[in-house]
């Protein structure tokens, strides 16, 4: 089994950044030439200064009133150009965002289904939602901030080539403060990555303990631990608090850093261009827009924002690297070869969490037999039959069916070939009827009323005000009636193997028993792989494999292995197992 790949998260934003390649362009030029206007503007400001003193000074009908209106008109027009510029800018990075939050989210969900019950073995589930929803939704601004930054660093390179141009001595006077200014940012930016990243983290354990809360919500109420349950979601919140105190703190200090270091630069260079001035070397209007651009050089609130929500994005990104790096079982492009379903393990080892579960096991089911997998809590059962049907992978061995092991085999042709029903299905679909036809191709309404017959399911499908056609959410369903439509299911699609995975659990005995006959009644050419927590289930199949510390203990028919008394220990406290010496041994 391979382990996780080092996905950049930077890797992911530059991705993202070229599907919205045109959107990013074209939001880079606005940006750009909104920037261009605001350096334009002071110049302009500061020549329609010296054309109003000009005509001031020459008095009424002197030649410098028809320049006076000429600047006037090109300032008001740049100041509606520019207010356009950011109207335009502002609707094309809110699409942007949306269209680039989405575009994460479909490509992640995509991912997390195909890497399939792997993906929260790393990853709890609440974690891994609030990945999908809000770590998209803060890694979505990356390319309109990365388009934005652009026209941010453009505005102060450009502030200095204009002071340059109105005099080399106002450069001078800005750039003896700017490595303060570049050590500032460089600090910020450090500092806030750390802070955002910690609170992410502190974001997505709180969000598992919640929905862990969520999915408990009955035994909670039950064992009367709400407030002790509330305290122990809510653990993760000081910490959350933490570090959003410490990114404010940071922000603060980088703020208070840039509102005392700005105005000095700008004074200094006010302070040259008054002293140039007094030199007549500019003019009124020159040092108008020299103060201007003094303001537009220091523009550290602009570049502290933009760097702080590019460290966010960043951040986020990392995190949803991180999910992308679960690695997608490969398939073959092999077809299932003609059989009956020959289902053999050799040699299956599984790792858990440094602790192996499977230790070289090796089991072989004939094609249409039945094979109970019984042991203890924590045996390795539901690890067998996920690997069974390779919903998991072993770390070490094959699993074949038919002869072919299974990762050669197209991912079409092996869910064709394998069906599975577990102990707490998941009811998707919009009505029942959806939920027993679930597939790549739903099932015809017939194949899904027999497949509910024979899971005896229709009775009470039936008794519902809208029968099959009712709501998913409306169905108050017992845990036996999920239990028996996720069997359904499983009857509507067929194959050649059916796993079940404690799939008979929660049903009355005499359901159980209807259930375990209908298994053969049903699919007479199917194998099955049946987790067994009764005795009763165990006594119907062929052949019981007992698993015990991870191998295979003993192997053979139900009557024979009840004779040992640690094989009965197993069902302590199953009321069903007196019934198994009337069942027998062999299947129903």
């Amino acid at each position: 089994m391979r382990g996780p790949v080092k996905t950049s998260g930077d890797a992911l934003l530059r991705t993202a950044t070229r599907h919205s390649a045109g959107r990013c362009l074209t939001l880079c030029l606005l940006t750009v030439a909104s920037a261009g206007v605001g350096l334009l503007l002071p110049y302009v400001l500061g020549r329609t200064v010296d054309a109003l003193l000009a005509a001031h000074a020459s008095g009424p009908g002197g030649p410098g009133h028809g320049d006076t209106g000429r600047w006037l008109l090109t300032t008001a027009a740049l100041l509606g150009g520019l207010t356009l510029l950011d109207c335009c800018v502002d609707v094309l990075t809110g699409t942007t965002n949306a269209r680039t939050t989405a575009w994460l989210r479909r490509g992640l969900v995509r991912h997390v289904l195909a890497v399939g019950p792997g993906a929260t073995t790393r990853f709890p589930a609440g974690d891994l939602v609030a990945r999908l929803v809000g770590g998209t939704a803060q890694a979505g601004p990356a390319p309109a901030t990365v388009a934005a930054l652009a026209a941010t660093l453009a505005l102060p390179v450009g502030a200095l080539v204009a002071l340059g141009v109105i005099d080399p001595w106002l450069v001078a006077a800005f750039l003896a403060g700017a490595p303060a200014l570049a050590l500032l940012l460089r600090t910020f930016a450090r500092a806030s990555s750390d802070c955002v990243t910690a609170y992410l983290n502190a974001q997505g354990s709180l969000a598992t303990r919640l929905t862990e809360a969520i999915g408990g919500a009955r035994t909670i109420a039950a064992a009367r631990t709400a407030d002790r349950e509330t305290t122990r979601v809510l653990e993760p919140l000081p910490e959350l608090a933490h570090q959003g105190m410490r990114l404010w703190r940071v922000q603060g200090r980088a703020s208070a850093g840039a509102v005392a270091l700005a105005p000095m630069l700008q004074i200094a260079v006010i302070a040259t261009a008054g002293l140039l001035l007094l030199r007549h070397r500019l003019s009124v209007g020159e040092l108008l827009a020299a103060s201007r651009y003094a303001v537009l050089a220091t523009g550290v609130g602009l570049l502290v924002g933009d760097i702080s929500a590019l460290v966010r994005t960043r951040a986020a990104g990392q995190r949803l690297g991180d999910v992308l790096g679960e690695p997608v079982p490969p398939y073959g492009k092999a077809r299932v070869p003609d059989g009956g379903g020959r289902l053999e393990l050799r040699g299956v080892t599984a790792r858990r969490d440094g602790r192996t579960v499977l230790d070289r096991v090796d089991l072989t089911v004939p094609a249409g037999e039945t094979l109970a997998v019984v042991g203890v809590s924590g045996a390795g059962k539901s690890l067998l039959a996920a690997i069974a049907g390779r919903l998991a992978d072993p770390d070490d061995g094959t699993v074949l069916l038919d002869g072919t092991p299974l990762p050669e085999l197209s991912r079409a042709e092996l869910r064709a070939a394998i069906g599975y029903a577990f102990e707490r299905p998941t009811l998707l679909g919009d009505t029942l009827a959806d939920t027993i036809g679930l597939g790549p191709a739903d099932a015809a309404p017939e194949r899904v009323l027999r497949a509910a017959e024979a899971a005896h399911a229709d009775g009470f499908v039936r008794r519902l005000p809208e029968g099959y056609a009712t709501a998913c959410a409306d169905a108050p369903l017992s845990g036996g009636e999920a239990q028996r439509l996720g069997l359904a299911r499983a009857f509507a699609h067929g194959g050649r193997l059916l796993v079940l995975d404690d799939a008979l659990s929660s049903l009355d005995t005499i359901t159980e028993r209807e259930i375990a006959a209908a298994l053969l009644r049903h699919a007479p050419g199917t194998t099955r792989l049946v987790v067994a927590h009764r005795a009763t289930t165990a006594a119907r199949a062929s052949t019981v494999a007992w698993l015990d510390g991870g191998r295979v203990r003993a192997l053979g028919p139900h009557a024979r292995l009840w004779r040992d008394p640690d094989y009965r220990a197993v069902f302590a406290g199953d009321s069903g197992g007196a019934e198994t010496e009337a069942v027998g041994g062999g299947a129903a």
